[in-house]
Parts: structure tokens; C-alpha cells; sequence
């Protein structure tokens, strides 16, 4: 039920869409400028590109993979690393607690709520780079459900944020980028579920908590089934429906609900929100007995979620509440639930930001500076998201999405996680504000590392960085560009560095940032005066500048690195300025000696070089001690260097045990789609991650992108023919050897097209190619199919020549389809588009009288607009979302933005009819609902 551009970029506007932005234009014009929008020019979605979307409770009860079109597309493939134990000796503060936990429901990747894509080519996207401070990471939003035609989102472009005329899903599952993110540095990627009265529409709780005839809950076996199958680990639920309230009948079902998923193995964690005696929202902010049964049932003694994220409002007093309630819980039935693993304090991170009353609602949860629960905060992705709004830019404006103003979202980042002098290991809050050049302030808000102890995946004995931050303006190889386009994708990003930026220096602190390539022009950025290079493998590398005028120790990672004796430590740097005495170390902290810092410096570092040079330090002389921490040191000489700049583009440290990877076998074109000049390649991966951590994919040696996956898709091709190459990537950094396929789809066929009629015929056409021998086959297939039983696959075989290929009987009800044409021994090429659309399928819930009040169960076809409820004759009104009075009436059931109220409402007219209407503008036959 993937919304795809190859369903929207055939299926036109019809007189029914452009009714709905008839209504539109009736809505107060005013811009929300923290709104997201699509993508445009280069950047806008590709035709065949996969993008991740909203299910219903009804699309989940019906899902699986082989009708979730680009499901194998989707997947996040990394398995959650094990982090390494805490050591409070190299924290930046080591009086914190590392049992305090950090939830971060945010944003996710994508920048429009229907074309959500999980890589693209677009720099100016949010890549988040603090995995180090949280334990968990979920989305909020949501996204448009399945085949939501995008000209709903872009007519209403200029129209308020909530009046966004289109269907929230209620589910919102991870981008599977951010998840393969997550998973590389030990957090847990968590879907988020939303009901509430507003932003879903006439979806309901009811919906997700049906129980089959044997007792179990159909929704939550296939949200078991889909987490698995997506690679995430469990879920975020936040129930803030009312209507007016829970009904108290239903909450035995919804706690069973709950049991039902982590019984599943996953995590679950609940938004204290519901008084299960009586259904209300209270936000408790605390345990009690009327929400504890959310968490524990000690009926059953047995867990029903594994946390709540409490409410903003929590403080001082509510902890003790909580503290003091999971204590008598404890001593009552034997458990042992504390507060750290089960209690989240939130923060309003998306609404308040940067403000005063941030800081103040931070302190009211600490103790002595500590906080006494854990911690987690709701929309951490305003540094980005919320940029436009700090500026008081409105639309069409949107700088965030300028590449230009990256930076900005950048420092606003490091400020938030890292404190306002980014700096982890000063926290301080600034007497002054010196931050409004980025639209922010650091008066008030100390950073998350003044209160989250950091945590670290970095252990075992090989470890590697590229200090790729998952989106560049070029990607490089060994320093040099392999491909100019920009690019975004999280399953590229190296493991952050741990702390943004802790130096030890008596003198100047010197500037560190990351270098995306003379093509960044950082607008209106005086903070940053080095030397642009760009990355040595990846988009960026990391550029350490200024007036060194004392020793700099600039601390990265936090590790638990067994040193033997074969390990080494590779640096790769650049170093643009002036031959110098500077000397540049690795600085090294073991376990053992945690307040020493060992140098182990690099032959002629001071040295300008023309580019590129890589030093191998020998570490044998330390094996079998631990490398608890480590990093780099800058040293000036004899006389302090202004303008030195050092270039860091890539750290290994390696003993040779690392495995080199094998060519991938069966290296394969899944869709040659010339057309558009995409491509879907694939091969069969390597299941143990130890030993290979992700894909290279290039064409031509031009490099496209990469994932720890089994499939690729390729946004644009450089060229029609060539080599396709596919490179593992093994434990140390290092690619294996390509497997290598060739292909030339200039000797294919082309122009291929098809033709869907209204009585079922389906023509494909084609160019044939000069050269091309025998007979041409051509298959078409329909795919996530809807009111077929099982999808329609039709195969024919026409005479060397032939261009065009009649098949008979087809759907047409707007199903997508998949037609290959191959002639000959050629490459065989792809076409994707959607069967013609004449059929609107009529109501077919199960529909019920109670007296004269009309239950209407909530349509479960994919394919539905409107519903036209007619009571003698006349069409009934109903409210529609975010408006009152006359201008909140609307003559039909509106999918996604009427209310939950037009499921069920009093009539007293004699006859009673529905008719459907689906995104096409066909109408169904009515159905009667009373008389006839």
C-alpha cells in the first residue's frame, strides 16, 4: 500500500480532486511556517521512488508484505547493537547516572508527509547525530495513508498546516534509514501509533483493539509481523482520543491489547494519558491506581508496556508520587519496577525549544542536577524542523530545505544535545545570548548532556569512521569525488562522534566542524573560516581549525577496544595550511589509566600536504589493555599557528582479524526503468553483521549509494550502459571485491507504454532496438492488489519484430501494475503504472440500526474519498476537523478529516442510502441503508 509517484504520476486530477480544493480555497490562507513540503526540482520524488507511509488499523489487519508494494524496499536490515558497559571515568560528567534513560519522539526523516522517502537526493534534510544520549527513538506525525493522490498536498500548499485534506494513518512506522541508524548505535526504533479527535479523522481505537472469534487481536499479530519484517523493535502509543471518552468497557480489551504486543517480544511504551476507571484523559503525570493497570496488570500479574513517557507537566513532587507508588507496587507483588527503566519525564522540546521555561522544566525533574527519572522529550527535531518558524519565514520560503542553511541546523543541534556552549563537558548556561545568529539562545537550556550520561556501540577490536554524517553535497571515495550529486541516506552514517566538541586545552579552543565540500556555502556564517575540502569517503570529513596556540585534546569516542598485539590506528588527513611545527597525535585513554593521556604521534604532521595522506600508528605496544576513550590531539610546537586547519577524513583502528568480504552473489536488475532512469538492483546479503556492515552500489564506478541490505534503488542513472557493481563492506572499513554485472539498456527495448481500457483490454507498446534477435517476451502483473483475490500475471510471447503486446480481461479498478518486455537476450526492461480506474466499490461494512441511531462502520476499502450519506433524497452535512459552525459542515463524509462523529448519528428519515466515491471520481452504486 505504498503511495508511489507511479500511481500519482498517471492518475490525473479528476473533477473530485479539484472539488476538494474548491473547498480548500475556503479556508483561511495563513502558512504554519514550521509546515513541510515536498521536495522540488532534482530533488522532487523519483516516479518509481519507495517511500514509507500511514496504515489504517484496517490496512494493518489486512498487510502483508506481498501487497505492501514497496515493502522489501523498506526494511531496515541492521540488528541493535549491544552497547558497552558504562564507565563513569571517561564520562565529560561523571556524577551523572547512566541508569537515567532518554526517550526522543521526533520527526522522522522525510520532509513531506506523502512522498516520505527513506534516501534521496537532497541535502538539507534532518539527519539526527546524537544516538549517543538516547535509548529509544519514535515518530509522532504520522504519514498520509497508501495512494494518496499528491496533488491533494500540493494544492493546498499555501492553506494552514491543519487543514491538510487528506488521511493521517494511524500508524507511522520507522524510516528504515533511521532505523538501520538506531540500530548501529545500540537505540531502539520504535513505530509510533496516534489516535486523537482531530488529526485521524474517523479512525478509532475500536478499530485497533477488535478481537477475532478465538479471542486474539488480528491488529496486533500483524503489528507483530510487520515490526519483524521492518527490522524496528516495538512501539510508542499515544492515546489522546476522545470522544467523549475511552469507554471504560473497552480498556480490559485495550490492556489485553498491550499484553498481546510485548508477549510478541517488542517494547512498548505508553503515553500517560487515559484513567482507566474512567476512559478521560488526565495526564496523570505520575503512576496511580487509575492508570498503573497501563503499565502492570496485577490481576494477571503481568506487564502490559514497559514505560510511560509522563506528561510535560511532571515535576518535584509527581516523581516522588511515581517513586513512592512503584515502591508499594514492588513490596505488594513481588516486581521490580524503578523509575529509570519505567518512568520517562517529558519535555516539550518541539514547542518550547530554546526558551526559559525549558530550562525551568528541565530542573524541576533533577535533584542536586540529577535527574531523579528518566527523561524524554517530543519534537528534538525543531533544530531543523522548526527553523523556517524561528526565523519567521512563512511559505513559499523554506530555508531549512535551502542547502545553504544547513549549517545552522547543524550548531542548533549541537546546542540542544551538547549544551549551550557545545561543549559536553561545560554545560554552563551563558550569561548572554550568543547563539542568535542561528535563532536560538543559550541563557536557559544547559543541553541534554548536562543531564544524560553518553553511551557508545565502540568496542570488540576493529572499529572505523569516515566521520560521515549520512548526506553530502558529492560523495567521495579515497578523496576523490565519485559522484557530484548531493545526497541523503542514514544507513550511511557513521557512528557520531561521541562528544560534540569536548577539547582539553589550556589556551584557545580550536573550531571543529564538518567539512561538506567547496560546493557548501554557508550563508551568513561568520562562525566557520577554514579551508573546504569535503570527505574522504562519504560527504564529509572533519575540519579542525583556528589559532593553536596550546595543546588541544579533542576526545571522540568512547570505546571498549581490546588492543592486541597486531592493532593499529590508521589516520587519513588533509592538512591545507602552511608547513608549521604542529604535531598531530592520537591520544589514547586506557582503562586501566583513565586520567592518562598516551600520544602517539604522527611522523611530519605539521606538513602541508596536497591532499590525502594516511598514517599508520603501530598500537602494539599497548596490547592487552582496553581503549577506553580516544581521540586526537593538536599540538602547536614551539610557537603558537594561526589559521591551521587539519582535515581528519577517516579513523580505523584494526588487528587484522577483520574478515574481508566475498562478491555478493547473485547480483541481479530487479527493474531497468529507463523511462525514468531509475533502477532496482539486488543480490543476497550477508546475514552476520560482524563481518559485513553494509553495501557499496556503484554504475560505472560512479557510486550511488549504499546499505546493509539485499536491494538498492538507484534515483538516477549516470549512464544507460556499463557495469553495475555491488561491494561488501567488511568490520574494519574495508571493501571486499565487487560483483560485477553488465548491462546496456540502449540494446533493450524502449518507449515502452501501456494502455488501460475501460473493458478490460490492456495494450503494451514498445520501440524494438536495430539489432535484437528472437522473440519478445512480455509479462504484466498487478501488484498490491485490492478486490481480486490474487493478483492478475499474464505472460505472451510475440514474433521478433512485434511492438506491441494485447492483454484481455484486465482489473480496472486502479490496481498497480508491473509490465517487462525482453526481447531477445537483452536486458529486460520495467514499466510501472496503474490499471484504468472505472470502479468504485459500494459500502460494504457491517452497518447497524440501534432504534433510530445509525452505526457506520469505517470503510476498509483502500479506495475511498467521500461517503454521500442521502436521507430522503437529501445529502446529510457533517463536521469536518479543526473547524466549527457552518464552515465546519460538509455535505459528505470526507475521508481522514470528518469527524468520528458521522459513524454514528440519529435519523428519522424514511429512506437511507450511502454511495462511495474514490479518488478517480467514480461513484458506487448506492446501498440502503433503511428503505428502498
Amino acid at each position: 500500500m505504498v503511495a508511489t509517484s507511479r500511481t500519482h504520476r498517471i492518475r490525473k486530477l479528476t473533477s473530485a480532486v479539484l472539488g476538494t480544493a474548491l473547498l480548500v480555497t475556503l479556508l483561511p490562507q495563513t502558512a504554519m511556517a514550521g509546515d513541510t513540503w515536498p521536495f522540488k526540482g532534482e530533488s522532487a520524488h523519483g516516479a518509481n521512488q519507495p517511500s514509507v507511509h500511514g496504515y489504517t488499523s484496517q490496512h494493518i489487519a489486512d498487510w502483508s508484505p506481498q501487497r505492501d508494494q514497496d515493502a522489501a524496499l523498506l526494511r531496515s536490515r541492521v540488528p541493535l547493537q549491544q552497547r558497552i558497559a558504562p564507565f563513569q571515568q571517561t564520562q565529560a560528567n561523571p556524577a551523572l547516572n547512566p541508569a537515567v534513560q532518554m526517550m526522543n519522539v521526533a520527526g522522522d526523516y522525510g520532509n513531506a508527509f506523502i512522498e516520505n522517502a527513506p534516501y534521496t537526493n537532497k541535502f538539507a534534510q534532518y539527519h539526527f547525530n546524537f544516538w549517543q544520549y538516547i535509548d529509544y527513538y519514535s515518530y509522532w506525525h504520522g504519514t498520509a495513508t497508501a495512494y494518496t493522490p499528491p496533488e491533494y498536498y500540493d494544492d493546498l500548499a499555501q492553506s494552514d498546516w491543519q487543514q491538510k485534506w487528506f488521511e493521517f494513518g494511524m500508524l507511522n512506522i520507522p524510516n528504515p534509514t533511521y532505523t538501520d541508524a538506531a540500530h548501529k548505535n545500540g537505540v531502539m526504533s520504535l513505530a509510533g501509533v496516534f489516535f486523537s479527535n482531530n488529526d485521524r479523522g474517523q479512525q478509532t481505537y475500536k478499530q485497533m483493539i477488535v478481537k477475532d472469534a478465538a479471542g486474539k487481536f488480528p491488529v496486533a499479530e500483524k503489528m507483530i509481523e510487520m515490526a519483524e519484517y521492518f527490522g524496528y523493535d516495538g512501539y510508542f502509543l499515544n492515546q489522546e482520543e476522545q470522544n467523549p471518552n475511552v469507554a471504560t468497557a473497552d480498556i480490559p480489551d485495550y490492556i489485553a491489547f498491550m499484553k498481546a504486543l510485548q508477549d510478541g517480544g517488542l517494547y512498548v511504551q505508553w503515553y500517560d494519558s487515559l484513567n482507566t476507571a474512567t476512559g478521560a484523559n488526565i495526564f496523570a503525570r505520575t503512576f496511580n491506581n487509575n492508570n498503573i493497570s497501563m503499565l502492570y496488570d496485577k490481576a494477571a500479574n503481568k506487564p502490559v508496556s514497559n514505560s510511560f513517557f509522563f506528561d510535560y507537566g511532571m515535576g518535584s513532587s509527581q516523581i516522588t508520587s511515581a517513586a513512592n507508588y512503584l515502591n508499594t507496587l514492588n513490596a505488594a507483588q513481588g516486581t521490580s519496577y524503578n523509575l529509570f527503566e519505567t518512568g520517562f519525564a517529558g519535555l516539550e522540546a518541539g514547542r518550547d525549544r530554546f526558551k526559559s521555561v525549558q530550562g525551568s522544566a528541565l530542573s524541576s525533574k533533577l535533584s542536586g542536577g540529577i535527574p531523579r527519572t528518566s527523561l524524554a522529550t517530543l519534537g528534538a527535531d525543531f533544530v531543523h524542523a522548526g527553523l523556517d518558524e524561528d526565523m519567521n519565514k512563512s511559505w513559499p520560503i523554506s530555508n531549512r530545505t535551502d542547502n545553504n542553511y544547513q549549517w545552522m541546523t547543524n550548531l542548533r543541534e549541537q546546542l540542544w544535545w551538547s549544551g549551550p556552549q557545545v561543549n559536553p563537558k561545560n554545560t554552563a548556561v551563558s550569561s548572554n545570548n550568543m547563539v542568535a545568529d542561528v535563532y536560538a539562545d543559550n541563557r536557559y537550556w544547559p543541553g541534554i548532556a548536562s543531564v544524560i550520561a553518553e553511551r557508545s556501540v565502540v568496542k570488540d577490536s576493529n572499529f572505523y569512521t569516515s566521520f560521515n554524517t549520512g548526506h553530502g553535497l558529492s560523495y567521495y571515495k579515497a578523496g576523490a569525488v565519485s559522484s557530484a550529486a548531493e545526497w541523503s541516506n542514514m544507513s550511511l552514517q557513521d557512528v557520531p562522534v561521541t562528544w560534540q566538541w569536548w577539547q582539553d586545552t589550556t589556551g584557545n579552543r580550536l573550531n571543529v566542524d564538518f567539512d561538506y565540500g567547496p560546493g557548501y556555502n554557508q550563508t551568513a556564517n561568520s562562525r566557520m573560516n577554514y579551508q573546504q575540502l569535503g570527505g574522504y569517503n562519504g560527504g564529509s570529513s572533519l575540519a579542525v581549525s583556528g589559532n593553536l596556540n596550546s595543546e588541544n585534546f579533542l576526545r571522540l569516542y568512547k570505546s571498549d577496544l581490546a588492543v592486541k598485539a597486531d592493532s593499529k590506528l590508521s589516520i587519513v588527513y588533509n592538512k591545507p595550511s602552511a608547513d608549521d611545527g604542529s604535531v598531530l597525535s592520537a591520544g589514547l585513554i586506557f582503562r586501566d589509566q583513565p586520567a592518562q593521556v598516551v600520544k602517539v604521534p604522527v611522523a611530519n604532521s605539521g606538513k602541508h600536504t596536497t591532499g590525502w595522506t594516511t598514517a599508520e600508528l603501530n598500537l602494539g605496544a599497548y596490547a592487552g589493555r582496553e581503549m577506553a576513550a580516544f581521540g586526537l590531539v593538536f599540538a602547536p610546537g614551539a610557537t603558537p599557528i594561526a589559521n591551521y586547519q587539519m582535515n581528519i577524513g577517516q579513523l580505523r583502528v584494526h588487528d587484522g582479524s577483520a574478515v574481508r568480504p566475498a562478491a555478493p552473489a547473485g547480483l541481479s536488475i530487479a527493474q531497468a526503468l529507463p523511462g525514468t532512469n531509475e533502477m532496482i538492483v539486488k543480490w543476497s546479503m550477508d546475514t552476520d553483521y560482524s563481518k559485513v556492515k553494509q553495501y557499496n552500489v556503484y554504475v560505472n564506478d560512479i557510486y550511488m549509494g549504499g546499505k546493509y541490505d539485499e536491494t538498492f534503488y538507484i534515483k538516477k542513472l549516470p549512464a544507460k550502459s556499463g557495469v553495475l557493481k555491488v561491494a561488501a563492506v567488511g568490520a574494519d572499513g574495508l571493501e571486499g571485491d565487487p560483483a560485477t554485472l553488465s548491462f546496456d539498456l540502449n540494446a533493450a527495448v524502449s518507449n515502452v507504454t501501456a494502455e488501460s481500457a475501460a473493458n478490460g483490454d490492456f495494450l503494451v507498446k514498445w520501440t524494438n532496438p536495430s539489432a535484437a534477435q528472437g522473440s519478445i517476451k512480455v509479462t504484466v502483473k498487478s501488484v498490491n492488489w485490492t478486490t481480486t483475490p490474487q493478483p492478475v500475471s499474464k505472460e505472451l510471447t510475440v514474433p521478433q519484430g512485434a511492438t506491441s503486446a494485447l492483454f484481455q480481461n484486465m482489473p480496472v479498478n486502479g490496481d498497480e501494475y508491473t509490465v517487462t518486455v525482453q526481447a531477445g537476450n537483452t536486458d529486460k526492461i520495467t514499466y510501472n503504472g496503474t490499471f484504468t480506474d472505472k470502479v468504485s466499490e459500494p459500502y460494504a461494512e457491517n452497518w447497524s440500526w440501534n432504534g433510530n441511531t445509525l452505526n457506520l462502520p469505517m470503510p476498509s476499502t483502500r479506495d475511498w474519498r467521500y461517503m454521500y450519506i442521502k436521507e430522503d433524497g437529501q445529502n446529510r452535512s457533517f463536521p469536518v476537523t479543526y473547524l466549527s459552525g457552518t464552515a465546519g459542515m460538509k455535505p459528505m463524509i470526507i475521508r481522514g478529516r470528518t469527524t468520528k462523529a458521522a459513524l454514528s448519528f440519529t435519523s428519522t428519515a424514511a429512506v437511507v442510502t450511502v454511495v462511495m466515491e474514490d479518488y478517480s471520481g467514480n461513484k458506487s452504486q448506492p446501498v440502503y441503508l433503511r428503505g428502498q
